[in-house]
């Protein structure tokens, strides 16, 4: 399939300035953060929800996944709006620190899940929330903290794929700090990448499993069934490039394989089926980091043809959250938003068979980041 130069018409050439609405999007997070330090104590200050929910809805009490910055990182790499830059760093360096305070709490640089109503199913909502390796989670009180309103709100089980997201977001973070002269944020940040990425490593990679594995928070033993969670630490950069070719071996086996893949379980694992949410289905949004992460690695081939298959099954079958890994057929919502993922497959240059290609306002100015560009991610 070919989709041409001006899929966006006359309007690629001249659209209107959209930095002030990008800006008040963003905003929403920050009267959030607002709103919720308002009535937290101190060590629960400067969250942000997985969603905003305005009354009578009451506000969810736990975390979204940590990629806001390098979701502001997109954006700035396509509008360089350096108002946006002012307007967030602070405000994301803050998010990040509620992460490593209240979801590492040993201190030793793992990302668990956890939620301050102690209800399980929220914690879990902090990640893929029907995840194999979290059949087992419970909720703790604060290991060394200790006080009259603290309450079990600590998951007991450390996710690769929440660690992995946080460094993506502290390598972007980084970056935009470099970018906007601020040098002791981006020192900071690149500390907490550097004994993140050790972590996992030393504690989560799983050499015959070939993929990075949950473990238990206290004990640190590894919690045995590979699900999507561990394949995330590829688009963060975390494996050494060693890991990384063992990683791209077991993702061509038939256990990942699937007809539509990449499931988001072990296919030989006795809860693997292929409609189940989390538990064997196949979702375009971690598609695309998995391919973006692989192709970083030069395992490029292989991007292209989990690329071009989930492509091809949503030409074939429509838009929608997520998959049916045998059928391909749609699951969920049609039409969902993180399936928008799709088209950023092809602008990304991960597919082989599937192109797409935006009218460039600047001429030899790319607006999308390239192949070349993933690099960075281990830089």
């Amino acid at each position: 399939m070919d989709l041409g130069h001006d899929v966006c018409g006359r309007s690629a050439q001249h659209p209107p300035d959209k930095k002030n609405v990008i800006r008040g999007i963003f905003q929403n997070y920050w009267d959030f953060q607002d709103r919720w330090n308002q009535v937290m104590p101190d060590y629960a200050r400067d969250m942000v929800t997985v969603a905003i929910k305005t009354a009578p809805q009451e506000v969810r009490p736990f975390s979204q996944i940590p990629i806001l910055a390098w979701g502001v990182e997109r954006v700035y790499r396509r509008n360089r709006d350096k108002e946006l830059l002012d307007q967030c760093l602070g405000r994301l360096e803050r998010f990040h620190d509620w992460f490593w305070r209240e979801r590492d709490v040993t201190g030793l640089g793992l990302i668990a899940v956890g939620s301050y109503s102690g209800i399980l199913q929220h914690a879990r909502w902090e990640t893929f929330d029907y995840d194999c390796s979290m059949d087992d989670l419970k909720l703790t009180s604060h290991p060394v903290r200790k006080g009259p309103n603290e309450g079990a709100w600590y998951g007991d089980i450390c996710m690769a794929g929440n660690t992995a997201y946080l460094i993506l977001g502290e390598r972007s973070l980084a970056r935009l700090a470099k970018i906007a002269g601020d040098a002791a944020m981006a020192a900071r940040r690149e500390k907490r990448i550097e004994k993140a990425i050790g972590a996992m490593r030393a504690h989560m990679w799983d050499e015959k499993a070939g993929t990075f594995l949950a473990v238990n928070r206290d004990s640190l033993e590894k919690i045995p069934v590979a699900t999507i969670s561990g394949w995330i630490p590829l688009a963060a950069g975390v494996p050494t490039e060693a890991m990384a070719g063992r990683m791209a071996d077991v993702l061509s086996t038939p256990a990942w394989q699937t007809p539509l893949p990449v499931p988001t379980v072990d296919r030989t694992d006795k809860r693997w089926k292929s409609s189940d949410f989390w538990r064997g289905d196949v979702w375009p949004s971690t598609n695309y980091q998995i391919a973006g992460g692989l192709a970083a690695y030069g395992q490029t081939s292989l991007a292209a043809g989990i690329s071009d298959k989930t492509i091809a099954n949503a030409i074939q079958n429509g838009i929608s959250e997520h998959y049916d890994s045998i059928s391909g057929k749609p699951l969920g919502v049609e039409d969902y938003c993180m399936s928008c993922t799709l088209v950023t497959m092809m602008l990304d240059g991960l597919t082989q068979k599937n192109r797409l290609k935006l009218r460039e306002r600047n001429p030899g100015v790319s607006e999308f980041p390239q192949p070349a560009d993933r690099q960075t991610l281990r830089s």
